[in-house]
């Protein structure tokens, strides 16, 4: 089964607000088997724009990642980080090769 991802650019406004959202999303990333593959870290832009931080999470499937982010659980999460911070997401499938 080829595996997806979530790609996010975030800006984070305030980050002890966002912290609550980092807590209240581990649940539902457990549940469907995510794991982090690049969470915040030095990041350079060499083509484009991008936000300060930069987030890939890999999934077991594509069905896990687009239920993973329609869950109540991470859509409870996601209620806790908008009001603090920016983002960008994309859910992808990656290459089977």
């Amino acid at each position: 089964m080829t595996k997806a991802y979530w790609i996010a650019h975030v800006t984070i406004d305030d980050p002890d607000a966002y912290e609550a959202y980092r807590a209240a999303n581990a649940a539902p990333f457990a549940q469907y088997g995510a794991r982090f593959l690049v969470r915040g870290g030095a990041q350079q832009v060499v083509e484009g724009q991008s936000r300060p931080r930069s987030v890939v999470i890999e999934f077991p499937s594509l069905q896990a990642a687009q239920d993973c982010y329609h869950s109540a659980g991470y859509q409870a999460a996601r209620a806790l980080r908008e009001p603090v911070s920016a983002a960008d997401v994309i859910i992808v499938e990656g290459w089977p090769g």
